[in-house]
């Protein structure tokens, strides 16, 4: 007698395809955002939602590019900012 469904059986056993859209839109919101403040934080953090986004297989696989982007794209902008100020934080 079994109790549980396997695993073959739910429907949401697997990672959805949704899941992995919401995860490239808010790697490219969190990069976006990245550029102007916490970028030290945000830049990676998008870089990982855009990599886990395009590895479970996005529809929306330029968002997820251009997530990855701006994740890089946050942490070069930390490095200039940094090497102007000789600090580790930057400010207008």
């Amino acid at each position: 007698m079994q109790l549980t469904a396997r695993a073959t059986d739910r429907p949401d056993a697997a990672p959805t395809r949704r899941d992995a859209d919401g995860m490239a839109v808010a790697s490219f919101i969190l990069g976006l955002v990245g550029l102007l403040v916490l970028n030290i934080f945000l830049g990676p953090i998008a870089i990982i939602l855009a990599t886990a986004a395009l590895w479970r297989g996005t529809t929306r696989r330029g968002r997820a590019f251009l997530g990855l982007g701006l994740g890089v794209a946050d942490l070069i902008v930390l490095v200039a900012f940094m090497q102007a100020d000789s600090t580790i934080s930057w400010s207008f």
